[in-house]
């Protein structure tokens, strides 16, 4: 029979309801329960007084509050490294950031996650990608980031770095999509990685994770296995063509300022020339307005000074004199002066080597032997 149906007189709190129709006395209830505490240690209860374990019981419980107080404080305690940031939420409402040092924050009411925000993180990824000019190019890179801000990346973004994984690849295939073959793997490889952390930092942002993309760096890129052998020999031949090409250019560059040295030469030979074909051409002209007016003064003496100066001017480049004498006979005379001359204009070096000290002293004899066979015939002829 339940206790509130008619003629149940015990309720719930062990009274009967009949002789106590008031509400359960939670005091009695409290002695009740620090009652069976205290009976803990006492053997079978035989013997004892239960109406005495009643004020022990209350002795007791302070003393298991202040020590549960003290573990509770001592639990709050937490020590936050200098390369860390702590994000409290007080009963889970975002309450602060802290950071390093000793902290206290009550448990149980406040939840702490401590991130280590100055640690460069690393993130591999490797897959297989299409070009712009439908090529596959296989990638491995590495991504360098670190926690720009502990609150966004505790609280934004669920799983923030598997969200990184997942932004890296999109960013990296909108790249790769929109790049040649060429550039992928040679002449643009910078400028993939650079613009590939360019987006997925704006994914990033636009996603409130709260973290720094550092840098990428593609470790490899290269094509297929399948198609390797083929592009290898594309590669070799536009190695070639650079190298043909700067060799061009060397040649371009030593050969070009030559010749632009010799036509300056060239140039200025031609102006010197010019400069003294005019200045002779002035001078004789000159020359010849002052001599015909002396010509003009006296024709007879300027004719004779002017056949006597030509005569010595051919005469001086003869290395032979006629001299006439007596009885029609001309002596045919060598002269030794303009022999050496003559010597001496031909070669610089003549009379500094023995064979041309030779000669000179053969041409003597040859000279006197001469000059002593026409004495004997003209004294011969002067006999006769």
């Amino acid at each position: 029979m339940a206790w509130n149906e008619p003629g149940g007189g015990k309720d719930p709190w062990g009274g009967n309801r009949n002789n106590n129709q008031g509400p359960p006395d939670l005091d009695e209830l409290l002695n009740k329960w620090l009652g069976k505490l205290g009976g803990i240690g006492k053997k079978g209860g035989a013997g004892g007084d239960a109406g005495s374990s009643g004020p022990a019981a209350r002795a007791l419980l302070p003393i298991v509050l202040v020590v549960a107080l003290v573990l509770w404080g001592l639990a709050g305690w937490y020590q936050v490294d200098e390369k860390e940031q702590a994000v409290v939420l007080r009963l889970g409402k975002f309450h602060e950031t802290v950071g390093s040092g000793l902290q206290w924050n009550p448990p149980l009411i406040d939840r702490v996650t401590v991130v280590r925000v100055t640690e460069e993180r690393q993130y591999p990824a490797r897959g297989l990608m299409l070009t712009k000019d439908e090529n596959i190019v296989e990638l491995s890179l590495n991504v360098q980031y670190n926690i720009a801000n502990a609150r966004d990346f505790v609280l934004n973004v669920r799983d923030p770095e598997v969200s990184l994984q997942h932004a890296t690849d999109s960013a990296l295939r909108h790249v790769v999509g929109g790049s040649t073959l060429d550039d992928v793997i040679s002449v643009g490889r910078e400028q993939v990685a650079v613009s590939t952390k360019e987006r997925l930092q704006a994914y990033l942002n636009i996603y409130g994770g709260g973290i720094n993309v550092v840098k990428i760096n593609i470790e490899e890129a290269r094509p297929p296995s399948a198609v390797k052998a083929a592009y290898d020999d594309v590669i070799r031949a536009r190695e070639d063509l650079e190298r043909l090409v700067n060799e061009a250019q060397a040649y371009s560059n030593g050969i070009i300022p030559e010749a632009r040295g010799q036509a300056q030469r060239l140039r200025e030979e031609a102006e010197g020339y010019k400069s003294q074909v005019v200045s002779k051409a002035e001078g004789e002209a000159q020359r010849f307005e002052k001599l015909l007016a002396e010509y003009q003064k006296a024709p007879g003496v300027t004719r004779e000074r002017l056949y006597l100066d030509a005569v010595e001017q051919v005469m001086s480049n003869s290395s032979k004199i006629l001299v006439d004498q007596e009885g029609g006979n001309n002596l045919l005379y060598l002269p030794l002066d303009q022999l050496v001359k003559q010597a001496n204009s031909s070669s610089d070096t003549a009379l500094n080597s023995e064979g041309n000290n030779q000669m000179v002293d053969e041409i003597t004899n040859q000279v006197i032997q001469r000059l002593q066979e026409a004495a004997d015939r003209s004294r011969e002829e002067r006999r006769r």
